[in-house]
């Protein structure tokens, strides 16, 4: 009797590791997060690459707004330019990472005020300050905690004095340019906010409008008939404020004698829309009196249908034949393309709108004073129907703004305010625009877009938490715009913060910079946008080993009309160049189901956003995973469920690590080496995929392409590992002698193939591959390494070709095995011996292994082969009649003590 397999288990090699299975990252991540930071490994990583003189790769950081938790989209957002950093820095760069918070402006200010009303200025500033920092604190410790690298102990704030002065200083280059102007001209308003927007601080939703056909009676008559002009406007409430009517001068409108209900009336419309206007109002044209291009009307009046004034007849080329009438109800006091054709004839701007968005006294009906415009379309509608001036009226879905913190629609009004022109800033922003590379492609033409058709920008905000606007008032209320002045302004807040321009009092804010004590200051701050959009000058100027323009600038498409696009006006501004060589925009992060972005996601819903819950209960490099699986250049999906699916992998790549750790117990490189000339197929075999992996992830992170470099080394774990070499090898990692040849170059190959996964691994897996990294005994961390170079020794395909071929064969014999099982002759492919069929001509080098016993019956895991040559690939199972050996557990010839050959040898 043979005996028992048990009694030999002290003599199999098994595997044995003290990297755990499961990682228990919730536990495990935290202490490690302590362990880097006490290290500051950080600080170690940069001053290595330093010392090294690497070139520096500098990815400058748009400023996450400090209001609020970090939900999934800025989760994605600070991973993705970790990624870019921790593989820039294991491909041989130093590059340093300074983050940074927005801290200023309306949303911070908006809670507060909302908490309690009626505060004093420096009030409201002490709790801005307070509310920015809490929310710093709380975003820096979750960035943290997702395995960012960067200068956590120093990070740029917008709200710190020295940032704030150096925005007044940048300010200061736009007046001493002749950039910066004051005017009377329509901006976006929000009355549930009480101050004017810039364009990023607006979002659309869908409105319904009730919409006006308004006649206006032409003064002088045309063609010897009394005639009107024919207006169309989604806004009845901006009528009072009309004070033209705008044509196509090259399009052709007609005079006609129009019908309805048996009345007959003259009206001017554009020819292409008296279709549409007949449709929508029931007046159909019975004759046709004239028709003639729009210039032929310019200069003509018309009566305003309940003011007493007359509107002058201009000619524009905005107006289009897409909708309305082809003549554009003209108020210069409530929208940019009405006060420029406006400036062009001279026309006076009136805006009767109050801060509340309610009519003032300058409406000139007196029952419209004091009511709120949106609420007055009916009775301005009514005004026109007691005068016979209504045509018709329809409703309209359409897109309309909307202020991003109120959530109230924007009224256009014109107030007192400061803009920066456009008017030479815009064509050298175009210029580098066309320099700069971005990612994807498609983000070029959207930026080029907004900066050509941007307006000047509005600079000036009625509200009380930001950077104080340097600009004071003589005595006759002009105000005075001097650079020298602003500068002065920013040696005061550099020294004692932005708070001593609220703090102290106008003569003694005079006083201290020489000015007449009769000045006044301006109580408006400074658009926010120009806070972070002054970063490349307030941080990248300001701080050593941070040139500028930065290498990258890396944020979600919304900023190509926010920060990319404030940031590249200020720079031109600064430096006459942009501030960034390459962009990369990510999509945002979406409800799966909504479609909403993730920081806009109903908190009803019952659906967790915040970074927090998902780290909190899978682990900082599930999430990372997560991130790097993404096609982050489109809207990416989420939901719990879709992003539980990476905890497979996960667990995958764990186990590749754990298993090649597990499988290298009793092994030492130095001594126990095989050279690449002495190891056989199958470890010469995975060490050229080994190389094709290394040169493709990291080409892959060259393009940041993160999902490709995730996939390429997850199907590397899975197939060429995992389903083949591990399961191939493992009979000669357990069962051969501890010294062989083949064992020990399967475990070079393992080394090599552990280090470089580890390497390849640690910018995504930052927790896991630097915990394996220490369970393998390596020094330091593997984040202080460099990425692994190719190996030069097989950088040739020559085992891949024979490997590749052996596969086909093991497909031919695989199906004559499974016959074999299906029929029950045997139960595993241990169990078969077989008999092949090559065809004639077969490469010489697969023949002379598959006549290898030793190697044909471990490549195929059978027990036995015999080869024969004949006309084609073709194979017969049937089952062994060799007993199965209680060591190796083969089905081998065994001696007298039931053992192979094999095995008694090792025991020997």
């Amino acid at each position: 009797m043979s005996t028992p397999a048990k009694s030999y288990k002290d003599t199999i090699f098994l595997p044995d590791t003290t990297f755990p299975m499961r990682g228990d990252l919730t536990k495990n991540e935290p202490v490690r997060l302590q362990k880097w930071e006490e290290g500051k490994l950080y600080e170690r990583i940069l001053k290595r690459r330093m010392d090294q003189g690497a070139p520096l790769f500098v990815l400058h950081d748009g400023p996450p707004f400090a209001n609020g938790d970090v939900h999934m989209g800025t989760a994605l957002n600070k991973i993705l330019k970790d990624l870019v950093l921790k593989t820039k820095t294991m491909a041989g760069f130093a590059a340093p990472y300074v983050p940074g918070w927005d801290c200023h402006g309306l949303p911070i200010e908006f809670k507060v005020v909302q908490e309690a009303r009626d505060l004093e200025p420096a009030e409201i500033r002490r709790r801005c300050t307070e509310f920015a920092k809490k929310y710093i604190d709380i975003q820096r410790n979750s960035f943290r905690r997702l395995g960012v690298f960067g200068e956590w102990r120093n990070p740029y704030l917008t709200m710190n004095p020295g940032y704030e002065a150096n925005i007044l200083r940048l300010f200061a280059k736009l007046v001493e340019d002749g950039a910066v102007y004051q005017s009377r001209k329509p901006v976006q308003w929000s009355y549930g906010a009480h101050t004017a927007l810039a364009e990023a601080e607006v979002e659309y939703q869908e409105k319904t409008s009730t919409t006006v056909f308004v006649a206006f009676p032409l003064v002088e008559q045309v063609e010897g008939v009394d005639a009107s002009m024919v207006i169309w406007t989604t806004t009845p409430w901006t009528l009072p404020a009309n004070v033209a009517i705008a044509l196509h001068p090259l399009l052709e409108y007609v005079l006609g004698a129009f019908v309805k209900d048996g009345e007959t009336k003259n009206f001017i419309v554009l020819r292409e829309l008296v279709g549409a206007f007949t449709e929508k109002t029931g007046w159909a044209m019975a004759e046709e009196l004239k028709a003639f291009r729009g210039d032929a009307m310019e200069n003509r009046k018309a009566r305003h249908p309940f003011l007493d004034r007359d509107s002058l007849i201009i000619t524009a080329n905005f107006v289009t034949t897409d909708t309305g009438t082809g003549a554009v109800h003209i108020a210069p006091g409530h929208g940019a393309d009405d006060y420029n054709a406006g400036r062009q004839y001279g026309l006076p701007v009136i805006s009767p709108v109050d801060d509340d968005g309610k009519y003032t006294d300058e409406v000139g009906v007196p029952s419209l004073v004091g009511k709120h415009v949106f609420d007055s379309n009916g009775a301005v509608i009514e005004m026109l129907q007691e005068r016979g001036a209504l045509l018709g009226t329809e409703s309209y879905k359409h897109q309309y703004p909307h202020c991003w913190r109120s959530k109230t629609p924007i009224i256009f009004r014109a107030v007192e305010q400061f803009f920066i022109s456009m008017e030479n800033l815009r064509p050298k922003a175009l210029e580098e625009i066309d320099r700069t590379t971005w990612l994807p492609a498609w983000g070029r033409n959207r930026i080029y877009g907004t900066v050509e058709a941007r307006p000047d920008w509005c600079i000036s905000r009625q509200r009380t938490w930001g950077v104080p606007l340097p600009v004071f008032f003589d005595e006759a209320g002009k105000a005075v715009l001097d650079a020298a002045l602003v500068r002065k302004v920013a040696d005061l807040v550099a020294e004692h913060g932005s708070n001593i321009w609220f703090e102290l009092s106008e003569e003694e804010l005079c006083s201290r910079l020489g000015l007449p004590t009769t000045y006044r200051k301006c109580r408006d701050t400074l658009d926010v946008w120009i806070d972070s959009g002054s970063s490349h000058m307030a941080v990248l100027d300001s701080r050593p080993n941070l040139p500028a323009p930065a290498d990258l600038y890396l944020e979600a498409t919304d900023q190509h009309r926010g920060w990319f696009q404030s940031s590249l006006m200020l720079s031109v501004a600064w430096r006459g160049k942009a501030p960034y060589k390459a962009v990369m925009t990510h999509g945002f992060v979406v409800d799966k189901d909504t479609r909403k972005k993730t920081s806009k996601s109903d908190a009803k819903s019952g659906k967790p956003i915040d970074a927090v819950y998902y780290y909190d209960k899978y682990g900082a490099d599930i999430v990372r995973l997560w991130a790097a699986s993404v096609d982050w250049q489109n809207e990416v999906p989420f939901g719990e469920d879709l992003f539980k699916q990476v905890t497979e992998p996960y667990r995958r790549l764990r186990n590749t690590l754990r298993i090649l750790l597990a499988n290298l117990g009793d092994f030492d490189f130095a001594t126990d080496a095989v050279a690449p000339a002495d190891m056989p197929l199958l470890d010469r075999w995975i060490m050229e995929r080994l190389n094709e992996v290394i040169s493709s992830v990291r080409a892959a992170y060259e393009a940041y392409d993160f999902r490709k470099a995730f996939s390429i080394i997850n199907q590397f774990c899975a197939t060429d590992l995992s389903a083949l070499y591990v399961d191939i090898t493992k009979d000669r990692l357990y069962c051969d002698e501890r010294d062989s040849r083949r064992r020990r170059a399967t475990q070079t190959a393992m080394y090599h193939v552990f280090h470089s996964l580890c390497l390849l691994l640690a910018p995504v897996l930052a927790y896991t591959a630097d915990e394996a990294w220490e369970h393998a005994g390596r020094e330091g961390s593997v984040h202080e390494q460099d990425f692994p170079a190719e190996f030069a020794d097989f950088k040739s395909q020559e085992a891949t070709g024979i490997f590749d071929r052996l596969q086909e064969i093991k497909s031919v014999i695989q199906v004559a095995i499974e016959a074999q099982v299906q029929a029950k002759a045997f139960a595993k492919n241990n169990e078969a011996a077989v008999e092949l069929t090559v065809p004639n001509g077969e490469n010489e080098d697969v023949v002379a292994l598959l006549m290898d016993r030793a190697f044909a019956t471990e490549f195929f895991i059978i027990a036995d082969l015999k080869v024969g040559t004949g006309e084609a690939l073709a194979a017969t199972a049937v089952k062994s009649p060799f007993e199965m050996c209680p060591r190796c557990r083969r089905y081998e010839p065994t001696d007298a003590d039931g053992v192979c050959e094999r095995c008694a040898n090792v025991m020997a």
